[in-house]
């Protein structure tokens, strides 16, 4: 497994698809996984600090897990099955709960629970940017600085499908 770190949402034209980019930590690979609406807005909320008036789903389950008595020891997205990506929240005591990327790395910018993926889904889908695009990177890291979360808007997307919401 290789740690990632979330590099951000951006919104994917003309089709308007949320796409989550996570990068290895040590290493060059990206990981783009598109999401759901809701998911982007949710992992852009924690990211600049935004709090709403009333919890957010993900917020319920970080606050339900914690009165369990457990704890989000990290999330794995562990593969790619049929052109959906498979994740896992790993609690304490060896418990594993199949999860939604999206769900899971929205719980994880929460907790502060580290996010790794396998190295066999990197190796089959992760993507290299060559130092000449590294500027791209930073027109996305700007472009992430200078959007909020009502840029995502309350729209479709619920997860899963074919190269679809995760």
């Amino acid at each position: 497994m290789q740690e990632l770190r979330v590099v951000g949402v951006r919104v994917e034209l003309p089709g308007n698809q949320p796409i989550l980019l996570l990068k290895e930590t040590q290493g060059e690979r990206y990981l783009p996984i598109w999401i759901g609406a809701v998911e982007a807005a949710a992992i852009a909320f924690e990211q600049q600090g935004v709090r709403p008036a009333r919890p957010m789903t993900h917020d319920l389950l970080r606050e339900v897990i914690t009165a369990l008595g457990a704890e989000l020891e990290a999330v794995h997205i562990t593969e790619m099955r049929d052109g959906i990506y498979i994740a896992e929240l790993v609690l304490g005591e060896e418990r594993v709960v199949s999860a939604r990327p999206s769900d899971a790395v929205a719980l994880a910018v929460r907790t502060g629970a580290p996010i790794f993926g396998s190295e066999e889904l990197l190796d089959e889908v992760g993507i290299e940017i060559p130092d000449e695009q590294e500027d791209e990177v930073e027109k996305f890291r700007e472009f992430l600085d200078q959007i909020s979360p009502e840029d995502f808007g309350a729209g479709s997307g619920s997860g899963g499908g074919s190269g679809g919401p995760a």
